[in-house]
């Protein structure tokens, strides 16, 4: 695959300054970032593209070659790879652009995990926790505080997180003078290349420990508990899932602590249904009552109210409910509760009963009209398709 031009990858001009070269480069780095781009490959050969593009246009003497002879003046011509092997199966990995690049971030990391390269300590982040919290439908519709006691890491109160036996039991590493990180020096056709990585002897913490605490043996944590009050906002769904930042597992080495990940389950009304904002609620009516009319009791979250019912009520009519449905996570309204309208049929009469019947349905009032028949014929035309 042809190469870009260098200076169209940075989108800069040819007489560009070093400092503006830098600076694109940052731009560039920060739009494509993987952190930015989780699994998108395209991203992440830009990431590359970029770095390749700085790596030959920061240094003055391979800048000097690329203008003068392009890609093949930096070993770099189509297909044949560059400094980085084109970046196409082979040359630097990421953790290599991120090393040798990072200091270019001046330690402003903006959050990802690359940048800053070997200018900064590692610090040790503690692993995340999942709990599960079931909720019935009052609680979804006010929102609610819920109490989990968690078995976790947490820091050493012997050495209040160091790992070390007493106050100093913690000394800068001697390998990489507390900085984290250690320059490399590779040879390769253009000449001696330095690159920057993680201290193998601290691994990139910048301390060492002299002698280990004796209750945590050097970690920094420990097995412990914690009580944990958790606000669920009201008109969460099944399948949510909350954060609560730094009440994780505690980091080694007094590092960050990882988050508590809540996930929502719903539990079932035993009479409502649930329909993202909006409740359901199925109601049967008996035969007299939709043809007469009549007062009916609907049960909400809160209690039950009264509603009409019309003479002539016909089944897979919906009554709504303004404003009895659940409330919207992000507090914009609250939804309705919808009642759909079924009749009863008896499936058992006695001779009375029959009798009785039997003489209604020869008036013509219980016999459906042609509207009728076009009403129930549309609804289940627009239920099938």
């Amino acid at each position: 695959m042809t190469k870009r031009d260098y200076y169209e990858v940075l989108e800069v001009e040819k007489t560009a300054t070093a400092d503006e070269i830098k600076k694109a480069y940052r731009k560039k780095a920060i739009q494509y970032h993987p952190d930015k781009n989780p699994d998108d490959k395209e991203a992440e050969e830009k990431f590359k593209e970029a770095a390749e593009a700085y790596e030959v246009l920061s240094n003055p003497d391979k800048r000097a070659r690329y203008d003068q002879f392009g890609h093949a003046g930096v070993g770099g011509a189509a297909g044949n790879g560059g400094p980085f092997g084109g970046f196409s199966g082979g040359g630097m990995s990421m953790d290599d652009i991120f090393s040798m690049f990072g200091d270019i971030f001046g330690g402003h990391s903006g959050g990802f995990s690359g940048f800053g390269g070997g200018s900064q300590r590692r610090r040790f982040r503690g692993s995340d926790l999942r709990v599960k919290v079931k909720l019935n439908l009052k609680e979804v519709s006010t929102g609610v505080e819920k109490k989990f006691k968690l078995k976790k890491y947490v820091e050493c109160n012997h050495c209040h997180g160091s790992g070390a036996e007493g106050s100093s039991g913690v000394e800068t590493c001697a390998t990489c003078k507390g900085s984290g990180s250690v320059i490399r020096n590779q040879q390769t056709i253009l000449g001696t290349m330095q690159t920057r990585t993680t201290c193998p002897t601290c691994n990139g913490e910048g301390t060492t420990v002299k002698e280990k605490c004796k209750v945590c043996s050097g970690d920094g944590i420990v097995h412990g508990e914690e009580v944990v009050t958790v606000k669920i906002p009201a008109g969460v769904a099944e399948g949510m899932q909350l954060s609560m930042s730094g009440k994780g597992n505690a980091g080694k080495h007094n590092g960050v602590a990882g988050d508590l990940l809540i996930q929502v389950e719903e539990e079932q009304h035993p009479d409502l249904i649930r329909d993202d904002n909006d409740l359901i609620y199925n109601l049967l009516l008996s035969f007299p009552t939709a043809a007469l009319g009549g007062t009916v009791e609907i049960p909400t979250i809160d209690n039950k109210v009264k509603v009409k019912i019309d003479s002539g009520t016909q089944p897979g009519k919906v009554l709504r409910l303004r404003g009895k449905g659940l409330p919207s996570v992000n507090s914009y309204g609250v939804g309705d509760l919808l009642v759909n309208v079924s009749i009863y049929v008896p499936e058992a009469l006695n001779k009375e009963e029959k009798s009785e019947l039997e003489k209604m349905e020869n008036s013509d009032n219980f016999k459906p009209n042609t509207s009728v028949k076009e009403k129930i014929f549309k609804k289940f035309k627009n239920f099938f398709d």
